[in-house]
């Protein structure tokens, strides 16, 4: 089993051969776009609406902490890096990734990739070390791939350690699901810690959350954006400020649900997301019922 990127085209490679694959060798190809979108091609591509781009840019600038989570194919990649278009060009950043995908545009990042362990099994440099590492190479941000293990506690504590505006991806199903996944994966590091000290971490790093999904017709969405609004009774507290629900055949529309009433708003999301700056990340201090009576009315 080999992972493969080829040195002058946009691509990664993954080559199993027997006996890890039964049918014979098997080359998969991922294949990225010549020119990185922008976030004006996701809005063209239906991906989400113009007022919630422009509220994820005023949340990136605002240096908030946000996990992109989703499927396998759902576009977490992609969004992650349209997000990264709206750091200031001024900051140092540094990526770390499994296999670079990642294609920033401001002049001064610094790009780490993990190393497979060679054939006698040695030589391996996880993600994990290369967070680590990163801590002290002065960074503004830290912007991981994507967190599959124990290195989920190290990005944690760079959140809580003067590293606002850190992103990173993970698989999950939804916002709730992704803070249940990295409970799992921060107690799979080598650090013996109690489940509430993990839930106080998660609580008190991650500001927002971006759900993405992929539709049986093939696009990529964004269908959830939640805010992390600490803890209550040992919980971690959500609250849903976007929610993407297919209203008629062939129509999508935007909407935000209420938290107390359960019922769905058609709103400005941008005015949503937006309202409260005081806070850490703009979001924990708006009030979300009587902004959603100001901004608009219950749907039919």
């Amino acid at each position: 089993m080999q992972d493969l990127c080829l040195p002058l085209k946009p691509q990664a490679l993954r080559l199993l051969e027997p006996p890890l694959s039964l049918c014979g060798p098997t080359l998969t190809i991922r294949k990225f776009a010549l020119r990185p979108f922008t976030p004006a091609d996701l809005v063209a591509m239906g991906s989400l609406d113009q007022d919630t781009m422009d509220a994820l840019g005023e949340r990136v600038r605002s240096r908030a902490n946000i996990v992109v989570s989703g499927g396998t194919g759902s576009g977490k990649t992609t969004l992650l890096n349209v997000l990264s278009s709206f750091i200031p060009p001024a900051e140092r950043l540094i990526t770390i990734e499994d296999v670079a995908e990642l294609r920033l545009s401001q002049p001064h990042v610094v790009s780490l990739e993990a190393r497979p362990p060679n054939v006698e099994g040695v030589g391996e440099i996880t993600v994990r070390a290369l967070v680590r590492n990163a801590l002290r190479m002065r960074p503004d941000r830290i912007i991981v791939g994507e967190v599959r293990g124990g290195e989920a506690l190290d990005m944690l504590q760079a959140m809580n350690t003067g590293h606002e505006g850190s992103m990173s991806t993970a698989h999950a199903n939804s916002p709730r699901d992704l803070l249940s996944r990295l409970e799992t994966m921060a107690l799979m590091s080598d650090v013996d810690l109690p489940v509430s000290h993990v839930r106080e971490q998660i609580a008190s790093a991650l500001d927002l959350v971006v759900h993405t999904g992929r539709l049986a017709d093939g696009r990529r969405v964004v269908t959830a954006v939640a805010s992390v609004d600490g803890l209550r009774g040992g919980a971690i507290q959500t609250r849903d400020l976007f929610s993407w629900h297919r209203r008629q055949a062939g129509t999508t529309a935007p909407l935000i649900a209420d938290p107390e009433g359960g019922r769905s708003m058609a709103v400005s999301v941008r005015s949503s997301l937006a309202s409260g700056q005081a806070g850490s990340a703009g979001l924990a201090q708006a009030r979300w019922p009587g902004s959603l009576r100001r901004l608009g009315g219950v749907l039919e």
